[in-house]
This record gives C-alpha cells, sequence and structure tokens, in this order.
C-alpha cells in the first residue's frame, strides 16, 4: 500500500484527535517499518489495519466508523492535492465512473507499484448507480467514506447501501 495513505492517516489522527494520539499508537503497535512512512513508499496494509485497530481500543470507536471518518479525510486530502482529478466533474456519479478508467489512470503514472482496488460503476434503468469495489484489502468502510465524501462536496441528495461480497462490496447509490 502506497506511503500516502499512510501519511494521510496520521495526519488524521493528528487532526481528530491528536499528535500524542499517534505517539500512543505507535508506541502500542509494532510495526515493521517502524512507523517511518513516506508518500512514496509502499508499505504492507496489515500495518494500517493494526494501527487503525489500535486507534479504534483507543478511542472505543469502531473500526468501521474510523475508517469511513478516514475515507472523508482522504477525499478532501485528494481534492487538495490532485485537483485536476476533480476539475470540470459536475456531480457525485461522474467522479466515480471516473475512477478506474481516469484517475487510477492518472495515480499510476504517479505510482507505478501502487496496488489499487477496482472499481466498476453502472447506471440502472430505475435511477440508481451502482458501483463495485474490489479488493483484497477489503477496506469497503475507506471505499464508503470517500463516496460520503463526495456527496457531501456536491451537495447532492444521495443514500449509500453497502452489501458486502467476496470480492469487496458493491455500494448502491439512489437519489433521496
Amino acid at each position: 500500500m502506497k506511503g500516502v495513505v499512510f501519511t494521510e492517516f496520521i495526519d488524521m489522527v493528528e487532526d481528530v484527535y491528536s499528535p500524542e494520539m499517534v505517539d500512543t499508537l505507535f508506541d502500542s503497535v509494532t510495526l515493521r517499518s517502524g512507523g517511518a512512512y513516506t508518500s512514496v513508499g509502499t508499505y504492507d496494509h496489515k500495518e494500517l489495519v493494526a494501527l487503525v485497530s489500535e486507534l479504534s481500543k483507543q478511542t472505543g470507536t469502531e473500526i468501521p466508523e474510523l475508517l469511513r471518518t478516514f475515507g472523508k479525510h482522504l477525499y478532501k486530502s485528494f481534492e487538495t492535492k490532485y485537483p485536476q482529478f476533480f476539475d470540470g466533474v459536475p456531480d457525485t456519479l461522474t467522479l466515480l465512473e471516473r475512477v478506474d478508467g481516469h484517475i487510477h489512470v492518472e495515480v499510476r503514472k504517479l505510482y507505478p507499484d501502487a496496488e489499487l482496488p477496482k472499481f466498476t460503476t453502472r447506471r440502472l434503468p430505475n435511477g440508481d448507480f451502482e458501483m463495485h469495489y474490489d479488493s483484497t484489502r477489503h477496506f469497503e468502510e475507506l471505499a464508503y467514506g470517500l463516496i460520503d465524501a463526495s456527496i457531501q462536496r456536491f451537495s447532492e441528495a444521495i443514500s449509500i447501501e453497502m452489501t458486502s461480497t467476496p470480492e469487496g462490496a458493491v455500494f448502491t447509490l439512489k437519489r433521496t
């Protein structure tokens, strides 16, 4: 997993909790990397799982909620650091349709060794929208947070339903 995800997680913990909480996490979890993350480095995703699990233990916040919060944080960071991915995008559904065919193509240019989840989308005849998330890492809740942040960014009245699958999840978005 690319280090940018780890550095953003640390930033989120500092912003939402405190710099001291970051120290507590690093003191409480044995990490093969030693917790020295660079945005361009590549690290075992299990380290992020360990950090999230420890943050849950330290704060009493359920892991799904932490991952959704992190997804929202990550969205805002991506929007700031990579505005070209968001330029000219009119709404959430258009943005989500661009993830695999455009955004991930550009991410691979920046990080050629990145192992990215696979997203496929389709607009349903009834007006609903489906997004399939496939990943061996199973960060469905993180993806949920990213989608939710997009809905908030565009101020749209859309609900999200998530159905787990062996490969990941299916997100169904419905206009409300």
